[in-house]
């Protein structure tokens, strides 16, 4: 990772520091951006408490939560966190509304998961309600596979996995 980013055709991402904490606040309390996030909106103690928890996550296992920027623009977030449940590093991808719909969620996602097992994780997962397309779509196309469905208040979710591929010799 050159200089502590990563880099596609169009965007920057960069590792989450507390330097992002005032775009982060804006966009986790963004209800079109953060609404259907596992918790929901953020208000200010709760965005910079994940904070703190993806600080310790990338220095702990060396992966964790991107800052994303097009054109120097802060446009949202990916990259992975441990989960809540107990299922493991997931997967999140939210992005402002007035920076979807041109694909940027999909071509950081997919970064951002190259580089996490790149990084020597084995599995990652991600959870999204059954009535969210726009993120099953994106999911899909990364190369995540449907594994299971569950209940979690009164939604229908669905889990995906991707693991990381091993060469045969």
């Amino acid at each position: 990772m050159l200089g502590g980013e990563l880099r596609t055709a169009r965007l920057v991402l960069r590792p989450v520091s507390w330097a992002d904490m005032e775009d982060m606040a804006r966009l986790k309390a963004d209800v079109c951006a953060f609404g259907p996030m596992l918790g929901g909106v953020r208000n200010r103690a709760q965005a910079e408490a994940e904070m703190v928890d993806d600080i310790v996550l990338w220095a702990r296992r060396g992966v964790g939560i991107f800052a994303i920027f097009e054109n120097g623009r802060f446009v949202g977030m990916t990259g992975v966190h441990e989960r809540p449940d107990g299922r493991g590093l997931g997967l999140r991808i939210a992005v402002f509304p007035w920076a979807s719909g041109r694909g940027i969620a999909r071509e950081a996602a997919m970064r951002a998961l190259s580089f996490v097992l790149d990084a020597g994780e084995e599995r990652i997962v991600a959870v999204t309600r059954e009535d969210n397309m726009a993120s099953r779509v994106i999911l899909g196309s990364i190369g995540m596979t449907q594994i299971e469905q569950f209940e979690r208040g009164g939604q229908t979710m669905i889990l995906y996995e991707k693991r990381r591929e091993r060469f045969r010799w």
